[in-house]
């Protein structure tokens, strides 16, 4: 092997779909991936492949577990930074961390899922033993809010001491005036995410066709994949044809060019971690909508920088999209607070510092005899 006494240290992401298909961990990793980060080089490894080929899953891990090995031969230290969440997600890492545990690599856990306490009640016990001695091997675990955190912390018996707490990021888009978006049209309502009950739809078409709305005043945009003509039959049957498109599955830049559009962000899914969704809608200096699930209330304040209403509450989900959509300056007082908030915790700048620190701290040290190899 050549000398790398100077080479940069390699983190290796592990994502399922990678940065293309890994949805919103995708797009969090491809925000860091987007820094150029000059302490440390970060790549990708998709853990999975696309959803819609899952014979590709085995050998994706099969390449997966070779690319790990070959990093532990090199000179330049390299950290494995596996993305998890619930379901099929964790029995990846399950075999991934037990190879990594095998040939010696450090690994760090980084848990995305909306509700891993209630995935981890469903496994027997023998998956759940080998999940334990997943995160328990691990250098580091990183979580998303104070709930997760006391999830791992209790059920998977990893110390405090192995645990931080990292909220996501974005990028910064440069929020155009609020006014400038709401003058001399209907308010715009935004839903961005998958379609389906968990993320609240069958209650957001609910509350748009509740009598608090049936003005014409607004008009919404409900993006996403899934059952997308299934939805678009149950706006027409509630009468919201003519307000409600559904434009389905959109790319990075198509979803900017619509929070760009729109005045309202919301969420109200039944189970987060912490939307991207819903910072990205911060970020943009919209007013935003969205449940108490997840870390959400750990940050933000209803009625000072958002609106929270409890999830699957029709009548509460619809009092709130009532009153700003009615009251022009409400919108604007919680889009400002709401960017100054993004601006001031959850800048991409100082996550990805937050997050080389953490992982500085596990990286491999190699004697000279190795370095020199």
């Amino acid at each position: 092997m050549t000398d790398a006494t100077n080479a940069v240290p390699v983190i290796m992401h592990y994502v399922a779909g990678g940065t293309e298909s890994g949805g919103g961990i995708g797009r969090l990793v491809g925000y860091i991936l987007n820094e150029n980060s000059a302490r440390y080089r970060h790549t990708v490894l998709d853990t999975r492949g696309p959803k819609w080929n899952p014979l590709l899953s085995p050998w994706r891990l099969a390449y997966c577990m070779v690319a790990m090995t070959i990093g532990q031969m090199q000179a330049t230290p390299h950290l494995h930074h596996f993305h998890i969440a619930g379901r099929g997600s964790t029995a990846r890492k399950i075999i991934l961390g037990a190879w990594a545990r095998l040939i010696g690599a450090t690994y760090v856990l980084h848990l995305h899922d909306y509700d891993y306490a209630s995935d981890l009640a469903r496994r027997p016990q023998w998956q759940f033993r080998a999940i334990r001695s997943l995160f328990q091997g691990a250098a580091q675990v990183i979580v998303l809010g104070k709930r997760d955190a006391a999830t791992v912390g209790y059920s998977l018996d990893v110390p405090k001491s192995k645990l931080t707490v990292l909220r996501n990021c974005v990028p910064d888009p440069g929020a155009a005036p609020v006014e400038a978006r709401v003058k001399d049209r209907r308010t715009s309502i935004l839903f961005l995410g998958q379609l389906g009950p968990r993320k609240g739809v069958p209650e957001l078409l609910a509350a748009l066709a509740s009598p608090g709305l049936e003005n014409d005043t607004w008009q919404a945009v409900i993006a996403g994949d899934g059952p997308v003509e299934h939805y678009r039959s149950e706006a027409a049957l509630l009468g919201l044809a003519g307000r409600v498109r559904f434009p389905g599955w959109v790319d990075a830049q198509g979803a900017e060019t619509l929070r760009k559009q729109a005045d309202i962000l919301v969420l109200p899914s039944h189970a987060e971690g912490f939307a991207m969704a819903v910072l990205e809608g911060l970020a943009q200096g919209l007013a935003v909508v969205t449940t108490r699930v997840g870390a959400h209330d750990e940050v933000l304040l209803d009625g000072e920088n958002a609106l929270l209403v409890p999830a699957g509450d029709i009548a509460a989900l619809s009092a709130a999209l009532s009153r700003l959509i009615s009251d022009r300056d409400l919108r604007t007082d919680l889009a400002t607070a709401g960017r100054r908030l993004f601006l001031s915790q959850f800048g991409i700048d100082g996550y990805v510092d937050a997050l080389e620190r953490l992982q500085s701290a596990q990286l491999p040290v190699f004697s000279d005899e190795r370095r020199s190899a």
